[in-house]
C-alpha cells in the first residue's frame, strides 16, 4: 500500500518520526516522505540524517494552521498524525494550548485530508485516552473520537481514518528510561509509587502497528498492540541497580497503571494474535464483518491494563534491549 506513495507525518521530528522514516524508506520505498512540524531546529537536525536521500522532504507548519495543512497535503496519499502536546504536567498548566493542538489540530487535519482526497490517515493515540484522568488524555480521547467519526464525514470522498493506541514507548524522548539513565549517577531514582506498572513497547513495534493499520483498516478502528508490562521499580533496578529508589508520590494527572482498553470498550473489542481492535459504536460499524474479519470478541467486562496483563517483561529482556539500543538512547 505504501509502496511508491507520498506520505506526510505531522509532528515528524519526534521520536516516532525519527524511527518511522528510515524503517518505511527501507521497507516500502515510498516516492516521498514529508516531515510536517513547527520546530525548524529539529527539522534542521533531522535533515542532516537524510541529506543524501531525496525522498525525504521537510515542511514547516503547525496543525493549528488549516491553510498551511492544505498546502502541505498537495499530492499526499497517506498521513501519519503524530503531532500533539504530550507532556501531562504541561497540558495541566497550559490547557488552552493543549486543546488547540490536540483537538483543534485534529479537526483541521481531518477536514484538510478529506478535501485533498488523502487515501488514508492513521492517528497516534495513547493509553491516557482510555478512561482519562488528565487533560492530555481527555484531549486525545476527543481526538480519537474525531478521527473515528471522520469516516462518516469523508463519505464519498473515500478518505479512511483509523487510530493506533499504545503505552510507554521504551527509549522515546521524555520517557522514563532515558530519564533514569540521565540521573542514575546521582545514586537516587525518584519513584512516584512502588506499585506502579507500565506497558513496554519499542518504537519499532509502534511503527509496525501503524503499517498494520494502513494495511488492515476499513475506517474507524482503534488498534491496540499486545505488549508486555513491567513494574517501575523493576525497571529502575535494571537501569540503575546500584541506585537507591525514593518514593516521591504520584504527580498531578498520573495514573498508577496504564490502561489501553476499558471495560466500556470491551463490548466493541475484538482480539487477534498480536493485537486488539476497538470498533466504533456509531453507524453499527462495530457489527461490520468487513472490520471484524477473523477477530474474536473479548469477554464482557474485559479490560487491558498494565497491572492485569498476562505478559510481563523480565529484567533480563529489558537489559538486552538496553544493550542493543544504547547508542539510540544516548542520542536522545
Amino acid at each position: 500500500m505504501l509502496e511508491g506513495s507520498t506520505i506526510l507525518v505531522t509532528g515528524g521530528t519526534g521520536s516516532f518520526g525519527n524511527t518511522f522514516v528510515p524503517m518505511t524508506l527501507e521497507k516500502y520505498n515510498p516516492k516521498k516522505i514529508i516531515i510536517f512540524s513547527r520546530d525548524e531546529m529539529k527539522q534542521w537536525e533531522m535533515a542532516k540524517k537524510f541529506k543524501d536521500d531525496p525522498r525525504v522532504r521537510f515542511f514547516i507548519g503547525d496543525v493549528r494552521d488549516k491553510e498551511r495543512l492544505y498546502r502541505a497535503l498537495d499530492g499526499v496519499d497517506y498521513v501519519v498524525h503524530a503531532a500533539a502536546t504530550k507532556i501531562v504536567p504541561t497540558a495541566e498548566y497550559n490547557p488552552f494550548e493543549c486543546i488547540k493542538t490536540n483537538i483543534n489540530g485534529a479537526m483541521n487535519l481531518i477536514d484538510a485530508c478529506i478535501d485533498k482526497k488523502v487515501k488514508g490517515v492513521v492517528a497516534l493515540s495513547t493509553d491516557k485516552a482510555s478512561s482519562p484522568i488528565n487533560l492530555y488524555g481527555a484531549t486525545k480521547l476527543a481526538s480519537d473520537k474525531l478521527f473515528v467519526a471522520g469516516n462518516a464525514y469523508s463519505g464519498e470522498h473515500g478518505t479512511k481514518f483509523s487510530v493506533v493506541r499504545y503505552g510507554n514507548v521504551m527509549g522515546s524522548r521524555g520517557s522514563v528510561i532515558p530519564f533514569f539513565m540521565s540521573i542514575k549517577d546521582k545514586g537516587v531514582l525518584p519513584i512516584t509509587d512502588d506499585r506502579m506498572t507500565r506497558f513496554m513497547i519499542s518504537l519499532e513495534q509502534g511503527v509496525e502497528l501503524v503499517w498494520h493499520a494502513f494495511d488492515d483498516m476499513v475506517g474507524g478502528e482503534i488498534y491496540v498492540k499486545k505488549i508486555p508490562s513491567m513494574k517501575v521499580t523493576d525497571l529502575a533496578s535494571t537501569v540503575a541497580p546500584e541506585a537507591k529508589q525514593e518514593v516521591i508520590g504520584i504527580r498531578p494527572g498520573e495514573k498508577l497503571h496504564e490502561q489501553m482498553i476499558s471495560v466500556e470498550d470491551s463490548y466493541y473489542t475484538f482480539e487477534y494474535p498480536e493485537h486488539y481492535k476497538i470498533l466504533p459504536v456509531i453507524n453499527d460499524w462495530a457489527e461490520s464483518q468487513e472490520r471484524i474479519k477473523d477477530g474474536k470478541k473479548v469477554p464482557e467486562g474485559f479490560h487491558y491494563s498494565s497491572d492485569n496483563n498476562i505478559d510481563w517483561m523480565s529484567s533480563e529482556d529489558l537489559q538486552n534491549w538496553l544493550v542493543a539500543n544504547a547508542e539510540k538512547i544516548g542520542n536522545i
